[in-house]
C-alpha cells in the first residue's frame, strides 16, 4: 500500500469547517495559501493544517507497515473589536464541537483546546482567538 495523501487528509480536515461555517450564519473560511480582504467589522476564520511529527508504529521497509501521522489544526476566529468576546466565543464553541475528541474518516482528533485570546491580533482591528486541535492517523505502507 502507498503512503497516504496528506491532500486527501487536509480536505476531511478543511471540509469539515467548511460545512459548518456555511450553515446560517455563515462564516467566512481562509486556508493557507489564500489572498482575503477582510469586509471591516465583520467576522471571519483562518485555518491553516500543518503535518508535523511522525513515528513508526511496526518494522518494516515500504511494505506492511504502519506510521502515526500527527498533525496540528489552528483555527484562528476573527470579530470586530470593541464589541465583547461573546461573538467569537459563540463561532469558538462551533469550532471546537466540530473537532473534539471525534473520528472523521481516519482521522483522530484529540481535544480541542481554545479558544484562546491572542494580545496582538494580525491584521489588526479585530479581536482574535485560536482554537487548536492536534490529530493523528495511521499510514499503511
Amino acid at each position: 500500500m502507498a503512503a497516504v495523501d496528506l491532500n486527501t487528509v487536509r480536505s476531511v480536515i478543511e471540509g469539515r469547517l467548511t460545512t459548518e461555517l456555511s450553515k446560517a450564519p455563515f462564516l467566512p473560511v481562509v486556508f493557507h495559501n489564500m489572498a482575503y480582504e477582510p469586509t471591516p467589522n465583520s467576522s471571519w476564520v483562518q485555518c491553516l493544517v500543518s503535518f508535523g511529527a511522525n513515528e513508526y508504529l511496526s518494522q518494516g521497509l515500504t511494505a506492511h507497515s504502519q506510521n502515526r501521522v500527527v498533525g496540528l489544526l489552528l483555527v484562528s476566529i476573527f470579530t470586530p473589536r470593541g464589541v465583547g468576546p461573546g461573538a467569537n466565543y459563540v463561532i469558538g464553541n462551533r469550532i471546537r464541537d466540530l473537532y473534539n475528541r471525534v473520528i472523521v474518516s481516519g482521522v483522530f482528533f484529540d481535544a480541542a483546546n481554545g479558544p484562546s485570546v491572542l494580545a496582538s491580533p494580525v491584521p489588526e482591528g479585530y479581536f482574535q482567538t485560536q482554537v487548536r486541535v492536534t490529530f493523528e492517523f495511521i499510514e499503511e505502507l
